[in-house]
């Protein structure tokens, strides 16, 4: 898969729904992994083998793996968005249900105008891109407040500070890694670029996993099917299929457009947890996720007009 300026619009459609409805369904399906598997060594398993497969596939059609200029801002995106991100996410949704993180992250495409530099004359000359930011954290505010006294309320120590503190780090750095993955990305091949990115990731949850010593608590025999199936749905769906899209989507669409799968994404994720997760959803969560999404949703509004304007 290689970035094109006149890529495909079948493709375009394909890759969007890949990150629109596959990566929802992500946060169920870690749910379901890590109340079984250590959240470490589940985000290792994970990430080195869907880059592992990646990289065996380029080898076979003879592509050059071995680039430093391609390997070094893989390495730097895959630790931001899939290490730091992902590994936030496997962690909490172990004290938290699915959809409140799929929530937390539809923030990111307010980070991701913040973070766009290229873009600021652009965004903060937008009326409607200022008017999202306020909105988008007044959203924040009214998703949290009743959200987060409920979950503390049953927690004691330090756990009541870093989990607001990490939920609040899955945006900034998914966007954060975006933007650094569409401006600073020299390879050719938006496979050996995932590839990577995924390798470096798996690496790092592995030395996670081998400082908390979860190996101690990990015994393969008692893990149930279900928790395997979810972490092969997740190997080769969310990570093989979703991933190189959205890497590949970031090299020929606006990012902010790219970032409108934060829109369905909590969609995707409350159906799921609500309907096969024996999960809850209260009324302030649902006006949460409304007013961040209808911010995001502004945000995005005339440069989602103007991309359509210019197709011909």
């Amino acid at each position: 898969m290689y970035p094109s300026r006149n890529p495909s619009p079948v493709m375009i459609v394909l890759a969007f729904a890949a990150i629109y409805i596959v990566w929802g369904s992500t946060f169920f399906f870690i749910r379901i992994g890590v109340q079984e598997i250590p959240p470490m060594l589940f985000g290792a398993a994970r990430f080195f083998t869907a880059g592992l497969l990646m990289l065996l596939f380029c080898l076979s059609k003879g592509e050059k793996i071995f680039k430093a200029d391609t390997i070094k801002p893989a390495a730097v995106s895959g630790l931001i968005m899939l290490f730091i991100n992902n590994g936030s996410v496997i962690w909490i949704e172990q004290m938290v249900p699915s959809f409140v993180v799929a929530i937390a992250a539809a923030t990111s495409p307010i980070w991701m105008v913040i973070f766009d530099k290229p873009q600021w004359k652009q965004n903060f000359t937008n009326p409607s891109t200022i008017a999202g930011l306020i909105i988008g954290l007044i959203g924040v505010v009214i998703l949290f407040q009743e959200q987060l006294a409920s979950t503390f309320s049953t927690m004691t120590g330090s756990a009541k500070y870093i989990l607001p503190c990490m939920l609040i780090l899955i945006p900034i750095a998914w966007a954060t890694g975006s933007i650094f993955t569409k401006y600073k990305s020299i390879s050719s091949s938006v496979i050996v670029n995932s590839a990577w990115q995924m390798i470096v990731a798996g690496i790092a949850f592995s030395l996670a996993s081998l400082a908390l010593k979860e190996n101690r608590a990990f015994h393969p025999e008692d893990i149930s099917n279900q928790a395997w199936l979810a972490l092969i749905y997740l190997i080769f769906m969310g990570s093989i299929v979703s991933f190189s899209a959205y890497v590949w989507l970031l090299q020929v669409r606006p990012a902010t457009q790219v970032s409108t799968h934060a829109y369905v994404n909590p969609v995707v994720a409350v159906l799921l947890g609500v309907f096969f997760g024996s999960e809850e959803i209260n009324g302030m969560q649902i006006i949460g996720l409304s007013v961040i999404l209808g911010s995001v949703l502004l945000i995005n509004l005339i440069k989602y007009r103007n991309s359509r304007n210019l197709q011909p």
